[in-house]
């Protein structure tokens, strides 16, 4: 909590500075984050249609500039954000990746540790999925602490000082994980969000081969060179990946598939999910669809809404 009080930025301080809101377009958001001239300004004119200055010095960027990436049928909006200096996190959200650009040949590990504290401060947690935890505030009985495995980090009478510290003394906490103090603080406030982060180290054309496989060979991370042009096309197969995105195409009765215009949704999207996407009212009026796919146990199979759709599936939805 007193961390936490430290990281978070004083009430009176200074004044804050201008803020930006980019409109949402697209499929997904990719936030480009990173210290000064480390290229994310020139790795978002060489992806996308949009030209944003791009200089040898610090801050070219003064403001979040969008563009958008056309893959496999989708559109990726790709933001590009000021240069990140220490102490200068500030809230932002609405973003499903949060992408890193790092130079290769000049960052040490700290630097990558700066970043994800900056990020951290403001309550964004990367490549962290949320904490198995219950946790039910009540307006009396006590506190109620249970588990369902062994905890090695975190005991019953820890659980109660932190509530006490967050005056808290009635709820229903349950563990379902092994988790810290730090991931159960992060229940108890609430706003955390959590979001896939790939690091994505420029410039390899100015180290060695040996240095850029020591890079390469780091969880979550793709090494580029915007200026020679390397390996971009497997930095957006792991976006690809990252996002988890599914084409879903689909057929009127009697034609073939319209494999031109597809349906981009999130891994796990059902049917009715379809239905939704191409109008509101068509899961009222839905009798039955036919997909063909990897999702099936045959082709045509006649499913229901909640039949869970796979990337690349045909569906002809049939109305009442």
């Amino acid at each position: 909590k007193y961390r936490a009080q430290l990281l978070e930025p004083s009430k009176s301080s200074a004044a804050k500075g201008e803020g930006f809101d980019v409109m949402k377009s697209g499929d997904a958001r990719v936030a480009l984050i990173g210290f000064p001239s480390v290229g994310k300004s020139t790795f978002l004119s060489l992806m996308t249609s949009t030209a944003s200055e791009a200089a040898s010095y610090e801050f070219t960027t003064l403001t979040c500039i969008p563009g958008v990436i056309e893959y496999k049928g989708a559109n990726i909006q790709l933001l590009d954000l000021p240069g990140i200096i220490e102490g200068a996190a500030q809230g932002w959200g609405g973003c499903h990746l949060a992408g890193l650009t790092l130079t290769g040949p000049n960052v040490p590990c700290p630097r990558r540790a700066l970043l994800e504290k900056e990020l951290e401060s403001v309550g964004i947690r990367l490549n962290k999925s949320k904490p198995n935890i219950y946790f039910k505030p009540k307006k009396g009985g006590g506190i109620s602490f249970n588990s369902t495995v062994t905890l090695t980090q975190c005991s019953e009478k820890l659980v109660q000082l932190i509530l006490h510290e967050y005056k808290i003394f009635n709820a229903e906490v349950l563990f379902r994980e092994d988790c810290s103090p730090d991931e159960f603080i992060d229940v108890i406030v609430g706003n955390r969000v959590y979001m896939p982060c790939l690091y994505v180290y420029n410039k390899i054309d100015q180290i060695s081969m040996e240095e850029v496989d020591r890079l390469a060979r780091r969880p979550h991370s793709v090494v580029i060179s915007c200026g020679m042009k390397l390996n971009l096309d497997y930095l957006l197969e792991k976006l690809w990946e990252y996002l988890a995105l599914t084409c879903i195409y689909t057929k009127k009765r009697g034609q073939r598939p319209d494999f031109t215009d597809a349906i981009i949704l999130r891994k796990g999207a059902s049917v009715e999910h379809v239905c939704h996407r191409i109008h509101r009212s068509l899961a009222s009026q839905f009798k039955y669809a036919l997909v063909w796919g990897t999702s099936t146990k045959y082709s045509p199979q006649r499913v229901g809404l909640t039949h869970m759709m796979e990337h690349e599936d045909v569906i002809q939805i049939v109305k009442k």
